[in-house]
């Protein structure tokens, strides 16, 4: 049973891994980060953009005022080619007042990819800054990025 349990988790992570991968190369929101070493690649986006049933299989809350942020961290390798690598990712949003929202980020690795995604809350016509703090396996500095976008309820 708990074979069974472990393989059908292993399998719900594949799954919404590979949504993720699929809205992070479909969404004009996505922003790119990259130096020598890494690409960091970050999006935001409307929970209502996984289907329903994709959501409630995966346990997944789907809310016309709920978003999901989407991180995946890629070493480059000498050849040119990169790579997907662990991070530690932490962050906040703000709203124009200045209210903040701790995200809290889960990783979600499958064979080809890592994602470091969290939920969040938002009210219609919010203009959220977010802030991400990622510090990449192995590496010795972790980077700061910021995205600011604006939501609308579903």
């Amino acid at each position: 049973m708990l074979k069974h349990l472990t393989m059908t988790r292993h399998l719900s992570m594949l799954t919404i891994g590979a949504l993720l991968l699929c809205l992070t190369t479909l969404l004009q929101a996505e922003q790119k980060f990259s130096d020598e070493r890494y690409e960091i690649h970050y999006n935001a986006f409307n929970s209502t953009l996984i289907p329903a049933e994709v959501a409630s299989r995966h346990g997944l809350t789907r809310s016309g005022n709920r978003g999901f942020v989407n991180i995946a961290v890629l070493e480059k390798q000498e050849d040119g080619s990169t790579l997907p690598v662990s991070a530690e990712v932490t962050g906040e949003s703000r709203n124009i007042v200045q209210q903040r929202q701790t995200l809290d980020f889960q990783e979600i690795q499958d064979a080809d990819a890592i994602y470091s995604i969290s939920s969040f809350q938002f009210t219609n016509e919010a203009l959220l800054t977010m802030t991400f703090n990622i510090k990449p396996e192995g590496a010795n500095q972790t980077y700061t990025l910021e995205l600011q976008q604006t939501f609308y309820v579903d």
